[in-house]
């Protein structure tokens, strides 16, 4: 197998069901031949499991010491935090994960400084993705988080409606935070060539069904939870290992990531743009849709720092103003 690089890949988290799926799909992609697991409970089980599955010519190492899994790390993905649980929202995790996530940002300054990309997956992730860039010293196109998700779920939902594919569906996407407060632009979606907002507010798509599938589409990882009785692993376990290929130098990601903004209208926050991210990392533009799209991203913005401020009381990030301080980048 030729492999898209040498370079050590690094899964955080790998002794868990994400973790898992996430090391067995960057070794079918061929992603690289030098893939540590890192956990705190032990994943030489998951690592016995790849090694059994026989694939060739790959180094499957597990440990769970934060100085081995790092060292010479140049890509790194992690589920490392606690999971969703029924009846939890994703900001529920805050404080425990953007602790994990402290540390990972340091873990990474310490032992791999040189890394090429991070991507960070566990929740709530535009905060972990946020303290980890913070903490880490990289820049903020080298760290991205996980928002296809939603996008792939309002595709998924269009496809059923329509009774069409999936790859039929074009322009979905969502933006701002990954959470019940996202914004859903459908303004630029089209379904086998007909234009969303023709269809909308019509005998066969009425409006009000439209607002609950976006209702329904923000509240997808809720649904996951009641139909398996956990929280989803499979879908961010692939879209975080396209993420990855995509910033080793294969193609483009296909949907938005969250990533680090600050301009003159979203402050020193983590959201997902309209990105694009490949082999110099993550790129964005703001996203401009309808009006009552615009107001919903400001509104999913306005969340993310009320979220980004509670971790300032709760002292796992100074003041914005001394950020700087820890990442000159920032």
């Amino acid at each position: 197998m030729a492999f898209l690089t040498n370079d050590k890949l690094v899964i955080v988290g790998a002794a868990g069901m994400i973790g898992s799926n996430m090391a067995q799909t960057a070794l079918m992609m061929g992603l690289t031949n030098n893939i540590c697991l890192y956990d705190v409970f032990s994943p030489e089980g998951v690592a016995e499991e790849m090694r059994q599955s026989g694939f060739d010519n790959v180094c499957i190492t597990a440990t769970t010491n934060a100085e081995e899994a790092f060292r010479d790390a140049k890509y790194i993905i992690s589920s490392g935090g606690a999971p969703r649980k029924e009846g939890m929202t994703r900001e529920d995790l805050l404080a425990g994960n953007c602790k994990i996530a402290e540390e990972l940002g340091q873990n990474i300054k310490k032992f791999c400084p040189d890394v090429k990309h991070v991507v960070i997956i566990f929740n709530p992730a535009d905060l972990t993705g946020l303290v980890t860039l913070l903490y880490s010293g990289l820049k903020p196109n080298q760290v991205t988080t996980l928002a296809g998700l939603d996008t792939t779920r309002l595709q998924s939902a269009l496809a059923k409606k329509f009774g069409v594919m999936q790859s039929e569906i074009y322009g979905c996407a969502t933006y701002g935070g990954h959470g019940e407060q996202m914004a859903v632009f459908g303004s630029h979606v089209t379904i086998k060539g007909r234009k969303l907002t023709d269809i909308i507010g019509t005998a066969e798509f009425p409006a009000e069904e439209w607002e609950q599938m976006k209702k329904d589409v923000t509240q997808g990882g809720a649904a996951i939870i009641k139909l398996r009785g956990r929280s989803s692993f499979q879908s961010p376990a692939y879209l975080s290992v396209e993420m990855i290929r995509s910033a080793m130098g294969g193609e483009p990601f296909r949907f938005p990531v969250g990533t680090y903004v600050s301009n003159e209208k979203y402050d020193h926050i983590m959201m997902a743009m309209k990105t694009t991210l490949d082999q110099n990392g993550a790129h964005f533009e703001v996203p401009q849709g309808l009006p009552e799209e615009n107001a919903k991203l400001d509104a999913s913005y306005e969340h993310l720092c009320k979220m980004r401020d509670e971790l300032v009381t709760l002292n796992i990030v100074p003041p914005i103003a001394e950020w700087n301080k820890i990442n000159p980048n920032l």
